[in-house]
C-alpha cells in the first residue's frame, strides 16, 4: 500500500490518514486534520519554527538513516498538500 511511512508506520495510507502520531511533527494524523486547510496550517507552522522533531531519540534513529525532511515532504499525497 502506497504511503507515507514514519518508524515503520504508515501515517498516511492510501491517501488517508491513520491515526498514527507522527514522530516527527508530534500530529496524530486524523486528529485535527479534519480538513485539508487545518493540515496544512499545522504543517506550515511546524515548518515555519524550524521543524522540530517530537520524538527526539527517533530523530537521531531516522537522520542517521538519510532522512531528508524535503524528501519526506515530497512523499505526502497531492490531495494533502
Amino acid at each position: 500500500m502506497p504511503g507515507v511511512w514514519i518508524r515503520r508506520r504508515v501515517v498516511l495510507g492510501g491517501g488517508w490518514p491513520t491515526a498514527a502520531i507522527c514522530p516527527c511533527c508530534g500530529n496524530e494524523s486524523d486528529v485535527g486534520d479534519a480538513g485539508v486547510m487545518g493540515l496544512r496550517n499545522y504543517r506550515g507552522y511546524w515548518v515555519g519554527h524550524g521543524a522540530p522533531w517530537h520524538d527526539s531519540r527517533e530523530e537521531r534513529k531516522q537522520k542517521r538513516q538519510g532522512w531528508d525532511l524535503l524528501e519526506q515532504m515530497a512523499n505526502i499525497p497531492p490531495q494533502w498538500r
